[in-house]
């Protein structure tokens, strides 16, 4: 049974220079540190600490120490994905973040376009917040249909021993492209919404689609960081 291993730095290293997607690979609580500052622990997870901290202009001193308190916090969740086998992993991902994405793109394209049809013509961005999600719900089921076909199926069968280990390096680079152009995708989001805020007199729907795209950029977050921090790493170690 091949477990799966996140990117990981020597042991001993100072926890300044381990990857940002290490660290949370290791305690998924301290994803929410990184969010609360701004710090990519997804697609820019290969990152060390100290790097991803320079970039934003963010003491490092005072990220440790959180990290330090979150790992006295014995209220963290026991349970892991990063700790699963590579086929239970690959699992996972399509039972929790997919099965996810199928139930509220719908919901959110709905959401946007009323929102836009009805307030975009006094505020223009509205309308290039549905055209920027147009381009992610498009990227995302597309992405999710080629992972579900070949390259999920690919792993599983290396993962349980069905197969001869093959080289995946073609597919996971392309899936590893598409989350950074979602990520990028999502930060123009944020910057078009002001953090996902709605103006005071914004109606229900106006707040639920926000409420709503917030959601979708924690749960990506969340997805593509065990993609690319532990089992595409999971992947290319068995293919060695």
């Amino acid at each position: 049974m091949s477990h799966s291993s996140p990117i990981c730095t020597p042991a001993g290293t100072p926890i300044k220079q381990r990857t940002v997607g290490e660290l949370v690979a290791e305690r998924p609580g301290r994803s929410r540190i990184f969010q609360s500052l701004g710090l990519d622990f997804c697609c820019q997870g290969g990152r060390t600490l100290q790097d991803a901290c320079e970039r934003k202009q963010i003491a490092v001193d005072l990220v440790v120490d959180q990290l330090e308190a979150e790992l006295a916090d014995k209220s963290a969740p026991e349970f892991n994905p990063a700790e699963l086998p590579a086929h239970e992993l690959a699992e996972y991902i399509v039972e929790t973040h997919h099965e996810f994405l199928r139930e509220e793109l719908p919901r959110l394209h709905a959401m946007a376009e009323r929102v836009a049809n009805v307030h975009g013509a006094h505020t223009p961005s509205l309308v290039e917040v549905f055209k920027i999600f147009l381009g992610v719900e498009e990227e995302l089921t597309s992405h999710m249909a080629k992972e579900e076909q070949i390259l999920f199926p690919a792993v599983v069968a290396m993962s349980r021993g069905e197969v001869q280990p093959m080289s995946l390096d073609g597919p996971i680079h392309c899936m590893i492209h598409e989350h950074d152009e979602v990520g990028n995708a999502l930060a123009v989001l944020r910057d078009l919404t002001g953090g996902f805020r709605p103006p005071t007199e914004a109606c229900n729907t106006y707040r639920a689609l926000f409420a709503g795209l917030e959601d979708l950029e924690d749960d990506l977050h969340r997805h593509i960081h065990l993609e690319n921090s532990v089992l595409f790493p999971a992947a290319q170690a068995m293919m060695v």
